[in-house]
């Protein structure tokens, strides 16, 4: 008994290390996004006068006599690196954290909203990680780990529950593969749509004009096309994880509960978010959606799971009500 009190206790210090993680390393992706561009200008300056040094030097024909040489510049800290390692630091603590709460209960650790709302902002830091991985897109970062703070900080402050058992019904394995899908999938959505929110404001400003309203983070940002590309690509990437929830779900209720649909508000507003995610998918592919639309429509989609997650589970009664 003292060992699952230690793990507990461990898990939550865990947690606490994390969000003090996440929240330096919000700055330091807001650092880098206002600063870290002036910076690179200042470095591609450095390079081209060093360039004109060495050719001046080797006399070359037509090239201009040597400038003096310059004082070294002392080169200021890499707030990218300084927050990416940040970020892995604290998806490091983050994963001691759900992994102890789950040693310290025996149980897969996602059997109530403070665990389910952990996990979830797990599941964000990770495929931030990934996408920043593969497609070098540092510029979500700010916002994606604000999204884990806040979550965390939802979590702790008003859905923090003791580590212990759950309710006979969550004592399946299936637990371990439906929620599982749930938490890949919302985690991913927050991605795509942290990436359309950038989009519209990207947009916005290149439609009045990059110079109408300047701004070192702005400058930051890649066009507004690449934006509509990631979100759409990190959608694809999610949709099937959500699709496989949903179906694994319906088997789970059938062996639970002896129907696989009974129009619970969950599975409802699941299905909803289904539909809307499906539709945003199908208009792209068929109706040649890009840009605006395409960004409203999967906000619309992601603010349905928001509310299939928050709104449904405090304003309705129903079979998932224990969660």
């Amino acid at each position: 008994m003292g060992n699952a009190a230690d793990l507990a206790n461990l898990s939550d210090k865990l947690t606490l290390a994390t969000a003090v993680l996440y929240v330096i390393a919000v700055v330091a992706f807001a650092v880098d996004a206002g600063f870290g561009r002036r910076r690179a200008a200042a470095d591609a300056v450095e390079r081209a006068e060093e360039k004109a040094r060495v050719l001046a030097g080797a006399g070359g024909p037509d090239v201009a006599e040597p400038a003096a040489p310059a004082e070294p510049r002392t080169r200021g800290t890499d707030w990218a690196k300084f927050a990416v390692l940040l970020s892995v630091l604290g998806w490091g603590a983050h994963l001691g954290a759900i992994v102890t709460r789950g040693l310290a209960t025996e149980r897969w650790p996602w059997g109530n909203m403070y665990e389910f709302l952990t996990s979830i902002a797990f599941a964000a830091v990770s495929a931030f990680l990934v996408v920043l991985w593969r497609y070098k897109a540092r510029f979500l970062g700010a916002f994606v780990m604000l999204a884990a703070v806040i979550a965390l900080g939802v979590a702790n402050i008003w859905l923090y529950s003791e580590a212990g058992p759950v309710v006979p019904a969550l004592n399946s394995y299936w637990i371990a593969i439906h929620v599982s899908a749930a938490i890949v999938a919302t985690g991913a959505f927050t991605v795509a749509g942290v990436a359309s929110i950038l989009y519209l404001l990207q947009a916005r400003r290149e439609a009045a004009g990059k110079d109408a309203v300047p701004g070192g983070f702005w400058s930051h940002l890649p066009s507004s096309g690449d934006l509509d590309r990631l979100a759409l690509r990190v959608t694809m990437f999610a949709f099937p994880i959500w699709t496989a929830a949903i179906i694994m779900g319906a088997i789970w209720a059938d062996e639970a509960w002896g129907r696989a649909w009974g129009w619970d508000p969950k599975e409802i507003w699941s299905f909803i978010t289904w539909i809307i995610y499906a539709a945003y998918l199908h208009a792209r592919a068929t109706a040649g959606w890009r840009g605006r639309k395409a960004a409203v429509l999967a906000l619309i989609a992601f603010a349905a799971l928001m509310f299939n997650f928050f709104g449904v589970n405090y304003m309705f009664s129903g079979l998932h009500s224990y969660a």
